[in-house]
């Protein structure tokens, strides 16, 4: 089989790729080494920038995102028990960012390509890259046990930290930047109504929380834990309870509990591999970089990489000039780099840290005085959190 593009894995990156590829009339595969279901059973972040929403309507995929979505114009810090708003739309000239699942932007990826006849190999075994150090690039694997080559002009690799894109590189030719940060997020989904109509980001004397949601009937709350803390070791009313700690009264008061439909631990790290290609191997998303979930920007960085991937490919196929691939790891690098830095910036004013000492603290509180009481303080936050410009 031959293609011009082979694009790894079937996230939302690749799959936004796919269609971006196919409205340009350029071919492309996509290869999962898992099913279609386990791809949709994640459960991830759901805050969309403008932009990514931009990418989705250009696509055809954003129908279900406009009806059912729900448009956020502020969201509001907590700290020393009182809630202070920061007006988005207002900050920003308009700009707003958009409540609606990841989970629910791949479905609605996944039902485009197959319904315009995009080709998708879910559970493709023992992906192998060969060749993109040159200029005859190909992917073999395994499909029903049978193998398969792949003849392509380019791979995409949009599989995600642990995928086989990044691990295909020669060390030697990647420099890594990271950070691990010595707590993680225990988060759980439930059907109950949102304790507020905007996100709380919270700080407090016991660790971080964040009251956030998919839908008017669906919330997801999270609290800080220790990175040794266990799942099965939190009860769903052990963590209401704790969550109630974290909040003001008013809000604690106002929390509706439920039974968990989905409770887990997620890790925080600030990640990025450099540079984002190597010869006709090209990285995006959590291939190439993670951002802790405090900023809500790791979907948003995969789309904005596929942006200018796509502008890349576009005139590397049609215009038949390799000027957007040449500058392609730079320029979506110079992106990445400032949405780690925001990420970086809120988790640390945000998070209480193991050993912090009192004078730490005191400049937590005092940065957070100050962002509240300057109005280019919070249009500086303001902007960053509806999304740099592409």
């Amino acid at each position: 089989m031959r293609t011009q593009v082979a694009i790894i894995g079937a996230g939302p990156s690749g799959l936004l790729l796919g269609q971006l590829l196919h409205q340009a009339g350029i071919d492309s595969v996509i290869l999962e080494r898992k099913s279609r279901d386990y791809v949709l059973a994640r459960i991830r972040a759901g805050v969309l920038e403008q932009g990514t929403v931009g990418l989705l309507d250009k696509v055809g995929a954003s129908g279900r995102l406009h009806a059912e979505g729900l448009p956020h114009d502020g969201f509001e810090l907590l700290f020393g028990e009182r809630r202070h708003r920061i007006a988005l739309s207002e900050l920003t000239g308009g700009r707003h960012v958009t409540v609606y699942g990841q989970t629910e932007v791949t479905r609605d990826l996944m039902d485009q390509r197959a319904a315009q006849g995009g080709k998708t190999v879910f559970e493709a075994d023992d992906v192998t890259l060969h060749g993109f150090d040159g200029t005859s690039p190909y992917v073999t694997y395994l499909d029903g046990g049978v193998p398969r080559r792949l003849d392509c002009d380019v791979i995409a690799g949009c599989d995600g930290y642990h995928g086989v894109a990044r691990a295909s590189i020669p060390a030697s030719a990647l420099r890594v930047f990271e950070r691990v940060y010595p707590f993680g997020w225990l988060g759980i989904l439930a059907d109950v109504p949102p304790v507020s109509d905007e996100l709380i980001y919270a700080r407090s004397q016991r660790g971080f929380a964040l009251c956030s949601m998919r839908s008017p009937t669906r919330s997801r709350y999270y609290v800080q834990c220790g990175t040794d803390e266990r799942v099965d070791a939190w009860s769903d009313q052990r963590f209401w309870d704790e969550l109630r700690r974290r909040l003001d009264p008013e809000t604690a008061e106002g929390l509706t509990t439920g039974p968990s439909i989905e409770k887990s631990i997620a890790p925080l790290r600030s990640f990025v591999a450099e540079p984002m290609r190597f010869g006709r191997l090209f990285l995006a998303g959590d291939a190439a970089h993670i951002v802790p979930p405090t900023g809500a920007k790791g979907l948003n960085l995969a789309a904005s990489d596929v942006h200018y991937l796509f502008e890349a490919l576009r005139e590397l196929f049609l215009d038949h000039s390799e000027a957007g691939i040449d500058a392609y790891s730079q320029t979506a690098l110079a992106r990445v780099w400032k949405a780690e830095r925001f990420s970086w910036w809120l988790t640390s004013l945000m998070h209480l840290f193991p050993e912090q000492s009192p004078f730490e603290q005191r400049m937590q509180q005092a940065e957070l005085d100050y962002l509240v009481s300057s109005e280019h303080a919070m249009a500086a936050l303001a902007e960053n959190y509806v999304g740099l410009p592409y």
